[in-house]
């Protein structure tokens, strides 16, 4: 009977633990408490977490479209600004410059 039974697999337990009540708000402001005291401390972890904080909360301004379209605006305008001086250049160079290095090799 017992090579009858090899083809039947027992099922795994599972652990169901429901906690009966959390708060996401006081755990944040605890956490937020204790990096605070760490910060005064001048433990360098917590001024690693601050900094990795910032860059958070700089991201999540990003999901913010209107300063979204501020900086993109704003860098489009530098490169543009990047690029018109460098056609100004290579212009002077080449009417300055150009002349002359013809002129050279030319005989």
């Amino acid at each position: 009977m017992a090579f009858l039974r090899f083809t039947r697999i027992p099922k795994h337990q599972q652990y169901e633990y429901k906690p009966r009540f959390w708060d996401p708000k006081e755990e944040e402001l605890k956490e937020r408490l204790e990096r605070v005291e760490n910060m005064k401390k001048g433990d360098p972890e917590a001024i690693k977490a601050r900094l990795s904080g910032g860059f958070r909360r700089g991201y999540e301004q990003g999901r913010n479209t209107r300063f979204r379209k501020q900086q993109a605006m704003r860098s489009n305008l530098v490169l543009l600004g990047v690029i018109v001086v460098l056609l100004l250049l290579s212009y002077m160079f080449l009417t300055v410059y150009l002349p002359g290095i013809a002129a050279s090799l030319g005989g």
